[in-house]
């Protein structure tokens, strides 16, 4: 799925919502309740797009890819173990599309710097940006609608609910990601010459802003507010020495489109009834067989669909902050089984084929059906044990 291809479907779900609105499906005032719930989501993903994006250019994720390269001092696997921490790391606090857009190409530029195989390195990104962006609200878009259920952009009462279950899935992900890819990951890698820094200042002044944020994201700010001044800031920086960096493609649009229509579109099906119907697929309970039912069907709704409309369509039969918490782990941890259930991982493919990778979709969903329900099922433990 490109990037036209998704606006146009975001178009198409824009049109539906609008018939809605036109029949009285969807009321004006159900309209803009949900328009006053996405704008602040948005204009989040779009500023924390920006900062990475830009970040990105002045060759923030390059130097940071460097200096874990001299920390692993030839071990190879230690490399690939340093990895998995900056893609846990960046997964958490920018989102994991910045992970599969712009982390992918990094660790591949570094595997092929150092003569090893880049497979074992993008399949991290890849698996990581969907199990670790459990972590935060700022992780993933489907966490920042929870938080919104929640009633507060504070990250710990979210840390609270949702961090013991972020762990695990993280942690099950790397051992099975370890078990895969660790022998086929040589003992030593060569050295490399240094990486050339085109405008010093420009790196320095990115990094710095970038880490600013990063904390500024977790001190229970609404997260559109921080990311924005942070895009502000880089965009003067790069208007004053590196205009040419700036462009509107930088802006996902495709992507806002898409979830506005989608938003409006889920909108209309509440107003048909299928709410209802959810719950009693969904069931009731806080035992840990009614938390798997609830991360089972956000997990096979989001690998039939997306996860995205998965999570917007279950949202409201969730209940309860631990049935919320499950849906997530279902929805976020969930979707590696099919290519099209997360839009990272398309993402992360369209990444790998620009960059001459080549790994068939079939492998993916060999090893996704491993990780998927091995990390969702792990994941939902701890909701049953804090009960």
């Amino acid at each position: 799925m490109d990037a036209v291809k998704l606006a146009v479907i975001g178009i198409v779900l824009l049109v539906a919502g609008g018939v809605g609105l036109l029949t009285g499906v969807l009321t004006t005032d159900d309209a803009l309740t949900i328009a006053d719930r996405v704008w602040p989501i948005l204009l989040f993903v779009v500023a924390v797009t920006i900062v990475a994006e830009l970040a990105s250019s002045a060759g923030v994720f390059d130097a940071v890819a460097a200096v874990l390269a001299r920390v692993a001092r030839g071990r190879a696997r230690v490399l690939w173990a340093l990895t998995v921490v900056l893609a846990v790391f960046v997964t958490a606090f920018l989102s994991l599309d910045t992970t599969a857009v712009l982390l992918t190409p990094v660790v591949i530029a570094l595997a092929r710097r150092h003569r090893l195989d880049p497979v074992p390195f993008v399949f991290v990104t890849v698996v990581l940006a969907n199990t670790a962006s459990l972590a935060l609200p700022v992780s993933n878009l489907t966490n920042l609608l929870a938080a919104d259920v929640l009633g507060t952009h504070d990250p710990l009462p979210f840390l609270a609910l949702v961090g013991p279950s972020a762990l695990v899935a993280a942690l099950v992900s790397i051992a099975v990601l370890a078990a895969v890819f660790l022998r086929r990951v040589p003992v030593r890698f060569s050295d490399a010459p240094p990486l050339r820094t085109v405008d010093r200042p420009l790196l320095v002044v990115s990094a710095v802003v970038t880490a600013l944020l990063l904390p500024a994201l977790v001190v229970g700010l609404p997260p559109w507010m921080p990311a924005s001044a942070a895009a502000v800031v880089l965009v003067i920086v790069f208007a004053v020495r590196a205009r040419r960096t700036l462009r509107l493609q930088m802006v996902p649009w495709q992507l806002v489109v898409f979830a506005s229509g989608l938003f409006l579109a889920v909108g209309v099906l509440e107003g048909l009834g299928s709410q209802a119907l959810l719950a009693n697929v969904v069931g009731n309970g806080e035992d840990l067989f009614s938390l798997w039912q609830v991360a089972g069907i956000g997990a096979l709704a989001a690998n039939i669909g997306n996860n995205l409309p998965a999570y917007l369509a279950l949202e409201s039969t969730a209940g309860s902050p631990a049935r919320l918490a499950a849906l997530l782990i279902g929805v976020n941890a969930g979707p590696l089984i099919t290519p099209w259930a997360s839009l990272a991982t398309l993402l992360w493919h369209d990444r790998l084929r620009s960059q001459g990778v080549e790994i068939s979709w079939r492998r993916f969903i060999v090893l996704g059906c491993l990780i998927g329900p091995l990390t969702v099922a792990a994941a939902v433990v701890p909701l049953a044990l804090r009960g």
